[in-house]
């Protein structure tokens, strides 16, 4: 059984990210190897995630008192409501700050439960399980933790490392295959931000990594993995350069919000139409040159997924895309900041556009 160990350091924390296959029944000797001391535990686990799982899971925790959270994982559950939930069962069963949440499931179950970490009692320990591709190479890293509310996503939040990350790639294998587009999306975003050599093993080997073949899937993971590691050491809080990790974002958030968080959308297929609206853009502004743009449209297409704007989206849907781009937390002015691309491995950001420049983006794109 291979191991591979990633230590990330930020200025509030140093923690490892611990991957391999069938890794989750040795669960104990990982957290006791970390020093992780704990005397309860709740843990908060997402319904899809196979009983057997949790089964596997909860014996191997070593401790006096465990209890189990079964969260509906779904962007609308994402919500203060859900959050003082687990909060009261933490207080009903007098948790103190020694004691841990674990995450068992995918990126919105570890927001959740990091959230509820971050603001009970002004921090418990938090190890993260997790679940799906896409919390593995993304959301898991990092300590980004929040819920969204009726103006948006994550806007709710805190910065929050946690103490322990866990990824166990069998758990995969549960997944249906959106979900593994859901993580490829995030996987496609490290390697366009970071550099060729990791968009050419992408567009070399993807049906290989969808499909979830070894060793390519690790590969993939860990390269995410080591990507979203240079970025956060650098700027923890996002107050710069941790900005690029949002490149297609902007775009993305704005589309999920505008299809009321629905299953006919998912992350990660927000995400790919984010990347796409992005490299669009970006050439539209003369920033992308139109070989890189094909270069990248060719590879997305080839990945055979069935995502495009107008499958989703109508002209008298931009107005609601544009209003909910406005309130995206990186804006600090009028217009609306965007991460956009010089070529692969070349972001820019700190880029601001009136609104009336995207409209008319969206317009024509939404033409073709």
């Amino acid at each position: 059984m291979k191991i591979t160990k990633l230590q990330i350091k930020t200025k509030s924390k140093k923690y490892y990210i611990v991957l391999g296959s069938n890794i989750i029944k040795n669960i104990s000797s990982i957290i006791n190897k970390e020093k992780i001391k704990f005397n309860k535990c709740l843990i908060v686990i997402d319904k899809k995630v196979p009983n057997n799982k949790l089964t596997i899971l909860k014996k191997g925790i070593k401790c006096q008192k465990k209890f189990i959270y079964f969260f509906k994982a779904s962007e609308k559950n994402k919500n203060y409501i859900v959050a003082n939930s687990i909060l009261n069962i933490l207080f009903k069963k007098n948790f103190n700050r020694n004691d841990c949440i674990i995450s068992l499931g995918g990126g919105i179950t570890g927001d959740v439960s990091g959230f509820v970490a971050s603001i009970y009692k002004r921090g418990i320990k938090f190890i993260n399980v997790p679940s799906t591709l896409l919390a593995q190479v993304d959301s898991s890293i990092g300590g980004k933790t929040g819920i969204n509310n009726k103006y948006g996503k994550n806007l709710i939040g805190s910065f929050y490392q946690p103490d322990l990350v866990i990824s166990d790639t069998s758990l995969l294998k549960s997944l249906p295959k959106r979900e593994i587009i859901c993580g490829y999306g995030e996987i496609l975003k490290h390697a366009l931000i970071s550099n060729m050599k990791n968009f050419k093993y992408l567009h070399a080997n993807k049906n290989k990594i969808l499909n979830l073949n070894n060793p390519y899937i690790e590969k993939a993971i860990i390269d995410s993995c080591k990507v979203k590691r240079y970025v956060v050491e650098n700027d923890e809080k996002e107050n710069n350069f941790r900005k690029i990790l949002n490149f297609g974002h902007t775009f993305a958030h704005a589309y999920e919000a505008t299809k009321g968080y629905s299953k006919k959308l998912n992350h990660g297929e927000a995400v790919i139409l984010g990347i796409l609206s992005a490299i669009k853009f970006s050439n539209r502004v003369k920033i992308l040159p139109k070989e890189q743009l094909n270069y990248i449209t060719n590879h997305i297409t080839s990945l055979n997924l069935n995502i495009n704007i107008n499958k989703y989206f109508k002209k008298n849907d931009i107005k609601k895309i544009i209003n909910f781009m406005k309130i995206d937390k990186k804006n600090n002015s009028l217009k609306i900041n965007l991460i956009l691309l010089k070529k692969i491995g070349k972001t820019l950001t700190n880029l601001n556009y009136k609104p009336n420049q995207i409209i008319r983006f969206l317009k024509s794109y939404l033409d073709k």
